[in-house]
């Protein structure tokens, strides 16, 4: 089930398996990904050092403040004697522990060298993190540039099926912004997350060094942040899916409002459409905004249970610096520490909504990667054919419980015009279909001269047919490139002869760039008449063994309808062909005519012969022309 299909908030996503598969993705990297720890690491460490260093700094600060207001010439022993003798006890050990020499004030050679220590740790860190962030970004980049191509040839081995029961929208929105969703995840949590982890460990070896008292209640608060970060992460969780899928079910709605935006404004459809897209964007904008309001609590809690412990260290610290069982300088950097030890795992939290919603961006691509696959490809050869089609006890169904063609047996002789007609939901295209093998046949087998088209792969039985469709499909390019499309290599010459043969050529001069006159997106700027003279044009230079048109005219008008008769007799002629049609008056003079019906073909033979039998086809050509046959 896609998560477009899903009741929101019915299943959450299994963040555990989805976040391991999304990070073996990162596979190939794993020397860089080595590379870049061993850098984390080494920036995290001299960071953390850092602190400790200066709080010697603030003990040589310290020091030499006290030392100043002692007595000169007076040894240390002797005063701390003395304090206890007066019952100073606190102040005597405070003195005891610092390394001072009384009279003596600061000493700036020892502050400096301790401060010139310290700026050379942060330098280091600084490199080390930016070389990190710099190795980090390029195997990000490089692990989703594999994976869009890992998408892109998905999508190729997918069934036909698949995109039948698939809207184009969410399937465009999975391939785009679920991988850009991704890339912006894995980009902006990677390097923290390490950093994060690197830090934790290395504040808590710190912490315990400086003083493990201060550092056992600085871990009491963990527990109660894990259970918030739960808490609140299950309920973002449900809301990053439903996000998610809402995303792709507005992109679907938008585009396929657009595609057909002529048809909504002919019915007037206007107002229902942006009903629906109010209503579609509502639930993004509830989702969205749920997802980040209950995600974004989590560093806010994060932060209040990290200030309790700071006020709990910073009163018991600096009760033992009055003891005197805690140098001043280890005390500062202890809190330091603390500030560091809360600081990650309030990244961790803050990055929880991103790695909720990037775990469930992958896991919308996972699908895709994960359904099933046409059958592989044979590896033989289709030889050149002559182009005898036969159907030999063909069953094919588009679902298990509705059958469509059943025992079908059709032998077509090289060079033959074989025309299927026959009421909307016969199987006329269904028939083509399984020539192409856009669709796997249930049982039996259909030939091309004696080969089964399932030992030879589907390429080379593509390349031997050409397919002219009902719905006419250009790409952004000129009109060259387009009717070149099939033939890559073709000559202008040839091009330009294939454009004279079918027409073409009649108009492309009237344009202002002539055959380099650029296709727009939606090929506004030639008419659909227009359009499938160049799909014939195409078809023609591709020069197929099998050619197959379905519907191939109905775009055109009645007279350029007889020019392209004229120009696809010339293409039929000396192959053979399938011609889809529901004009009958296109297919009078085929070799060949079949009537189709609830996918089995219930009339056979010739347009004068089928209409002496006065069956379904004599039925079909009366209805059609109003008036009786002779």
């Amino acid at each position: 089930m896609s998560n477009s299909e899903r009741a929101p908030g019915q299943k959450a996503m299994n963040f555990g398996p989805s976040a391991k598969r999304l990070i073996g993705k990162l596979g190939a990297e794993r020397s860089i990904l080595l590379l870049v720890l061993v850098l984390a690491a080494l920036s995290v460490g001299f960071n953390v050092v850092g602190p400790k260093i200066l709080g010697q700094a603030t003990d040589v600060v310290f020091s030499g403040a006290i030392g100043a207001q002692l007595p000169a010439g007076v040894d240390k022993a002797d005063i701390v004697a003395q304090l206890r003798a007066e019952g100073q006890t606190t102040y005597a050990d405070m003195l005891e522990r610092l390394d001072l020499v009384p009279g003596q004030g600061i000493d700036f050679d020892a502050l400096g060298r301790t401060l010139a220590m310290v700026l050379g740790f942060y330098a280091t860190a600084a490199i080390c993190a930016w070389l990190q962030g710099y190795l980090l970004n390029g195997a990000v980049q490089r692990s989703i540039y594999r994976l869009r191509n890992e998408v892109e040839d998905k999508i190729n081995r997918l069934p036909l099926s698949y995109f039948d029961k698939q809207p184009r929208g969410e399937l465009l929105s999975r391939v785009t912004n679920d991988i850009d969703n991704i890339s912006q995840t894995l980009q902006q949590t990677m390097s923290q997350l390490l950093n994060a982890l690197f830090t934790v460990i290395g504040v808590l070896v710190m912490m315990f060094w400086v003083s493990p008292l201060l550092a056992v209640i600085t871990l009491a608060s963990v527990p109660v942040t894990m259970v918030v970060t739960v808490l609140v992460g299950r309920r973002s969780q449900k809301l990053f899916i439903q996000q998610w899928g809402s995303t792709g079910d507005l992109n679907a709605h938008v585009e396929e409002a657009y595609t057909g935006h002529a048809l909504v404004k002919v019915f007037g459809r206007q107002r229902e459409v942006e009903a629906e897209f109010a209503k579609r964007n509502e639930e993004l904008f509830k989702a969205s905004f749920g997802a980040q309001f209950v995600s974004g609590l989590i560093m806010p809690l994060m932060m209040f249970v990290g200030n309790l412990s700071f006020v709990a260290v910073a009163v018991v610290g600096g009760l033992r610096v009055a003891s005197g069982d805690l140098n001043l300088g280890s005390a500062q950097a202890f809190i330091q520490y603390q500030r560091m030890f809360t600081q990650p795992l309030s990244q961790i939290g803050s990055m929880a909504n991103l790695l909720q919603s990037g775990v469930a961006s992958a896991e919308r691509v996972f699908e895709v990667l994960d359904e099933p696959e046409q059958s592989p490809d044979a590896t033989g050869a289709l030889e050149p054919t002559r182009g005898r089609i036969a159907f030999r006890d063909v069953d094919f169904s588009y679902s298990a419980d509705s059958e469509l063609i059943t025992g079908l047996n059709l032998s077509v002789e090289p060079g033959q015009t074989v025309a299927i007609v026959g009421p909307t939901g016969a199987g006329k295209t269904t028939l083509v279909n399984l020539v192409m093998r856009f669709y796997e046949i249930d049982s039996g087998e259909i030939t091309i001269d004696g080969v089964d088209i399932r030992t030879v792969p589907r390429a080379d039985l593509r390349s031997k047919i050409g397919m002219v469709l009902q719905d006419t499909w250009l790409f952004h390019g000129t009109i060259r490139e387009n009717i070149a499309y099939g033939r890559p290599d073709a000559t202008e010459e040839e091009i330009i002869e294939a454009a004279t043969a079918t027409y073409v050529d009649r108009f492309v001069h009237s344009l202002p760039d002539g055959y380099d006159t650029v296709i727009d997106e939606e090929g506004s700027n030639v008419s659909a008449g227009e359009k499938q003279l160049i799909t014939i044009a195409r078809a023609f230079l591709a020069d197929p063994a099998l050619l197959i048109l379905d519907e191939a005219t109905s775009s055109v008008d009645t007279r350029t309808e007889v020019l392209v008769q004229e120009a696809m007799s010339r293409l039929r002629s000396d192959r053979t062909s399938f011609v889809i049609a529901h004009r009958l008056s296109t297919i009078r003079d085929a070799d060949v005519i079949l009537v189709m019906e609830d996918g089995h073909i219930v009339e056979q033979g010739n347009h004068a012969t089928l209409i002496d039998v006065d069956g379904h086809y004599a039925e079909l050509y009366r209805t059609q022309f109003a008036a009786p046959t002779t």
